[in-house]
């Protein structure tokens, strides 16, 4: 049997067929889900509208939170859309993160007060928001909601700067959002992916070097596809990991349990 089979759920940040956020959608759709999927604006739209018809999803809703630092309400207003639709979701999959390019090259001390707080709002405080909005449709009988870290959220990694700090703020967020509504039986999670080449990882400034030396260091000497990112995703949102929540799940070959790498990893 599908283990997804009768859940509906939320994506939210799918980009292009490369987003992780889609790999998980693809997964779960093929253990049964129905999903519904949020985008920024109608460029987003156009290149989600064939990938949602190739697993013959139908909703979705427009939500751009970038706009919020003047008028915050657009994922307010996702879910009162959704709850239209559906009385009920079982999963969220938050995928939203942002800093202006620019700003993640050289060093984290020369970030501006304007980058700083809309990194924050958009890549950490977005997911409390989804988190509070999203309730009301799950708390009749519980559910998951699942948002996306990186290592750089624990340890400094090369241009990486303001949305390190951004991603420790979102993985702080997970564990008091876990606290808040465990008693609902809404359980939260972050998945920490290794490096992926994705639209989102194609921004950061010396990617390849990234890449590289994690495919080295990594104990499993690779990093990961959208495959097994995607099968962890679906541990996490279905009912296997029913006893899981206020955890961060590293999918990264084990580059997080290394401290100091071997000589010859580096050569």
């Amino acid at each position: 049997m599908k283990i997804m089979k009768n859940k509906k759920g939320l994506i939210m940040g799918v980009a292009n067929e490369r987003s992780i956020a889609w790999g998980i959608a693809k997964k779960l759709s093929e253990e049964g889900a129905e999903l519904a999927f949020s985008y920024q604006n109608e460029g987003f739209k156009k290149r989600l509208i064939p990938l949602m018809e190739s697993i013959n999803a139908k909703k979705c809703y427009e939500c751009d939170v970038s706009t919020d630092i003047n008028d915050e309400s657009s994922i307010e207003k996702l879910f009162e859309k959704i709850s239209k639709d559906w009385k009920e979701i079982d999963f969220v999959v938050h995928a939203l993160a942002y800093s202006d390019k620019e700003e993640l090259k050289g060093k984290y001390v020369d970030c501006s007060r304007e980058n700083f707080l809309n990194s924050l709002d958009i890549s950490a405080f977005s997911f409390t928001r989804t988190a509070k909005s999203s309730f009301p449709l799950m708390v009749s009988k519980g559910g998951s909601l699942l948002t996306l870290s990186y290592l750089g959220a624990e340890r400094t990694t090369p241009n990486y700067n303001v949305m390190g700090v951004a991603k420790s703020a979102l993985e702080a967020s997970i564990k008091y959002l876990a606290m808040d509504l465990g008693k609902s039986n809404i359980r939260v999670n972050g998945l920490s992916a290794g490096p992926v080449k994705t639209l989102a990882g194609a921004a950061i400034s010396g990617a390849r070097h990234v890449y590289r030396y994690s495919e080295n260091v990594a104990p499993l000497k690779f990093n990961p596809e959208l495959q097994e990112i995607s099968n962890s995703a679906l541990y996490l949102l279905s009912n296997l990991s029913s006893g899981v929540t206020g955890n961060i799940h590293h999918v990264d070959g084990g580059l997080h349990s290394v401290a100091i790498p071997r000589s010859n990893d580096l050569e």
